[in-house]
């Protein structure tokens, strides 16, 4: 699927549009066949997180951003259920905390960072900080930033230095061995209406549902110039923005363990090479167990 691992990826420089994007998409792809390559492709991912864990050079952090019932805790669940959970966490940000509203709107995310030879997943993220409060600039307030009282001094510039911040962040963190992935899962308004009303129908999935959910539904299309503005500003190399079609689940599954794979297997990880001493020790030690030791 290198083609559509290609499609997806925002290109760092190009205009980024969701209107070149479509919501249904799934390649060549059947639904049966798609299953059946997720679960070689997660055989193959916990390989990949052996070897990461191993050589203790490297974390991961991986992003999921989206609208409601996109389908992120459901992608989380599916495409890590193959990886072995000792090397991973997951970390489903909410609104701030009085302590972190009173610290600078990245110290929460940088807390929750991976460890060297883990996996980090963000369930929302720093970019909430350039999404909803964007939507909501009434939200920014409550962060007390000097200079910034009022919605009607939240102006481009402070988006600007925003977005510059952000930048600065996955680029330090990927100078120090954390490689970013994020993934903006993009459903289309009609199929998050018939997610919703599967939830209020269904006594089970009653709890997912919030009427919040509407209100932000309203605001869908500021939502998508908020989304667009955030890739076009922040999709670079060393932290590339993917966008998923996410209203069939089984491909949008399919494509992220895929696009994770790749970036696995491009950092060509190794399992670390004992010293001659500890080779020597090792071959002894076997040596005695199999004499009966």
């Amino acid at each position: 699927m290198k083609k559509e691992i290609d499609q997806a990826r925002a290109v760092p420089g190009k205009k980024f549009s969701l209107k070149d994007y479509d919501t249904i998409y799934k390649g060549d792809m059947e639904k049966e066949a798609g299953k059946a390559e997720l679960d070689l492709t997660k055989e193959e991912l916990s390989k990949l997180q052996e070897t990461l864990y191993a050589a203790d050079s490297h974390s991961v952090l991986i992003i999921f951003q989206a609208m409601d019932a996109a389908g992120k805790d459901s992608a989380i669940a599916h495409v890590m259920s193959g990886l072995n959970p000792q090397g991973c966490q997951v970390y489903s940000f909410k609104t701030p905390t009085s302590e972190e509203y009173d610290h600078d709107f990245l110290w929460r995310h940088y807390k929750a960072l991976p460890e060297r030879g883990r996996i980090g997943i963000h369930n929302r993220s720093h970019y909430e900080n350039v999404l909803v409060c964007k939507v909501h600039p009434e939200y920014v307030l409550k962060e007390k930033i000097p200079g910034y009282t009022a919605v009607k001094n939240i102006d481009d510039k402070f988006w600007k230095r925003r977005y510059e911040s952000i930048r600065n962040f996955e680029k330090h963190i990927s100078d120090n061995g954390t490689v970013v992935i994020k993934f903006f899962l993009y459903v289309s308004k009609e199929e998050q209406k018939e997610r919703f009303l599967e939830r209020i129908d269904n006594p089970v999935k009653n709890w997912k549902f919030s009427s919040s959910d509407i209100t932000e539904r309203e605001k869908w299309n500021d939502y998508m110039n908020a989304y667009e503005d955030a890739i076009n500003e922040t999709t670079t190399e060393q932290a590339p923005w993917y966008i998923i079609p996410a209203d069939k689940k089984w491909y949008a599954r399919l494509l992220i363990s895929q696009v994770l794979e790749h970036h696995l297997q491009g950092m060509d990880l190794k399992f670390p090479v004992l010293g001659e001493e500890e080779s020597a020790k090792l071959e002894e030690i076997q040596r005695s167990l199999l004499l009966g030791g």
